[in-house]
């Protein structure tokens, strides 16, 4: 039986919920799930350019767990964007998810 997740600090504001190929019907899409802890990783790491080590503080998880997530987050959003596929952010499990806006 795996661990419990820890908490994760989430300060991501997102405006959109749905990424998807221009032209393409959402009926003839395949869909990939991106959780928002998925992308508060890519919002910290990518988008403000913090390091690990300072992208992990922030989101309250070790520096290996923020790697690993990131790791996740990048190999989602590359599938979705070389298959042609739909990107929804959702929540995973909101008891181990906390908000920070």
């Amino acid at each position: 039986m795996p661990r419990p997740k820890k908490c994760r600090n989430i300060n991501c504001n997102h405006s959109a919920y749905f990424f998807k190929p221009r032209g393409i019907p959402m009926s003839q899409l395949e869909t990939i799930n991106l959780f928002k802890d998925e992308l508060e990783a890519i919002r910290l790491a990518d988008s403000e350019g913090l390091h690990h080590s300072q992208g992990a503080a922030l989101m309250g998880v070790s520096r290996a767990t923020f790697g690993r997530i990131l790791a996740k987050a990048r190999q989602k959003i590359a599938n979705g964007i070389i298959n042609g596929m739909a990107i929804k952010i959702e929540e995973e499990n909101s008891n181990h998810i906390k908000l920070t806006i």
